[in-house]
């Protein structure tokens, strides 16, 4: 094997060395007639002109070469070659997904990108900005970027017509041509989520310091002045067994959205009998109903109302929406659940409704009912042991089924709370 790899590795040799020559075959020659005239003006022996022109060609063959790399082409003929030196700042600044505007040393506009018309409606050429941001921090932040300041970035907020907040940045372009670039980076979601996280930790860490608070005075209680009273001591834990139930209500409640929040979509390959599904929720809260002193009124459809989704989780809406007539609805003594089929342009949809007789909802309320922890009645919803988030688990169930839920409402008629859910199978 080794007399092998020697053969072959000499035949490759042999093979370069043969290449090489042939390639430099004019060169090769043109030394020798150079050195065989030398070696006869010298006087040379012949020897010696046909060992140089050997080593010559020995040399040729055998010698390591230093590998060529070809330089890659410069960036300016790139660029070149693709068209980007037609390109103009202007043209790079309007494809921006960013408002971008561009001013004089005066402040006047000299370009709005079309981001920055849509954020702040037509800004005409030669408008002073100072005009058209009347927000203390934008005339400072703009007078420091005219006068040649280096500044740091600044929140601005538009108010008009919807709350929305941006990052402002500023630097001067063009090399000494008294030009200026503000960028604007639009970070309304970002502080919307941030209020939210914000506002959720508040209700979240109020909703349960009030039980807490109430368990550990009843603790104190129990270990002092109420040591030996039996009667007392009976009726506190009957508190403090009520208060614990709230919170791990609470908790679950919360561990639900935050289980729907992290997918988005329900599954689309169950199929779930709508129809079959409110009949055991109805069956299921039957009790319910008659502590509140409420009749459940359901007509039951004689076919099949299949829709696409998790059978568990829609179990979860109906729960909430049929929990709150009874408890909130009670004094119409009636609650009516009816099933419908319905259709948003060529979508089929099945449409439950849960219609109490109780006070109703003002106009006010309804748009934010859904909101996390929002109580139209603070005291009734305490006491009716709610939490705050159903009917906030109701809209994300519905929204990852890619329905929705309407709500009607007239004070002193009820309300009607209905779930729309597409009958066919919800888009990847």
């Amino acid at each position: 094997m080794a007399q092998v790899d020697i053969a072959r590795n000499g035949r490759r040799l042999a093979a370069v060395a043969r290449a090489r020559l042939v390639s430099a075959r004019w060169t090769l020659a043109a030394s020798s007639v150079a050195i065989a005239a030398v070696a006869l003006v010298g006087g040379a022996p012949v020897w010696v002109a046909a060992a140089a022109v050997a080593g010559i060609c020995a040399v040729t063959a055998l010698a390591p070469r230093r590998v060529s790399v070809t330089a890659p082409a410069p960036a300016t003929a790139l660029a070149s070659a693709a068209g980007i030196d037609d390109l103009s700042a202007i043209d790079l600044a309007a494809v921006a997904p960013d408002p971008i505007l561009i001013c004089d040393g005066h402040a006047a506009a000299l370009y709005a990108n079309p981001a920055a018309i849509a954020a702040f409606g037509r800004i005409p050429r030669g408008a002073l900005l100072p005009l058209k941001f009347r927000a203390p921090e934008m005339q400072r932040f703009i007078a420091s970027v005219i006068a040649g300041q280096r500044v740091a970035p600044i929140d601005y907020v538009e108010r008009v017509p919807i709350d929305r907040s941006f990052g402002v940045f500023a630097m001067p372009v063009g090399n000494g041509r008294d030009l200026f670039v503000i960028q604007f980076k639009d970070q309304s979601e970002v502080r919307r989520i941030d209020r939210m996280r914000a506002d959720f930790i508040a209700n979240a860490s109020h909703e349960l310091r009030t039980p807490l608070a109430s368990i550990s005075g009843f603790i104190e209680t129990l270990q002092g002045p109420a040591r030996n009273d039996e009667k007392a001591r009976e009726s506190f834990l009957q508190i403090m067994q009520a208060q614990t139930a709230r919170m791990a209500r609470l908790i679950d409640d919360l561990l639900s959205l935050s289980r729907l929040e992290m997918k988005p979509l329900a599954r689309a390959g169950e199929q779930v009998d709508i129809a079959e599904t409110v009949g055991a929720v109805v069956e299921q809260l039957s009790h319910l109903a008659a502590e509140n002193g409420v009749r459940i009124v359901y007509e039951r459809p004689s076919d099949p109302l299949p829709v696409p989704g998790s059978r568990d989780e829609l179990i979860q809406v109906f729960v909430n929406l049929l929990e709150n007539a009874c408890k909130y609805g009670r004094s119409g003594g009636r609650v009516d659940v009816t099933l419908e089929r319905t259709a948003v342009g060529q979508t089929p949809e099945v449409a439950v409704t849960v219609r109490d007789y109780g006070p109703g909802i003002a106009e006010e309320h309804i748009p934010r009912i859904t909101e996390r922890f929002y109580r139209v009645d603070m005291e009734a919803s305490r006491n009716q042991k709610g939490t705050g988030l159903g009917l906030a688990i109701v809209k994300h169930i519905l929204t990852r089924h890619e329905g929705r839920l309407t709500v009607r409402s007239t004070l002193g008629e009820g309300a009607s709370f209905t779930a729309h859910l597409p009958a066919r199978a919800p888009t990847a």
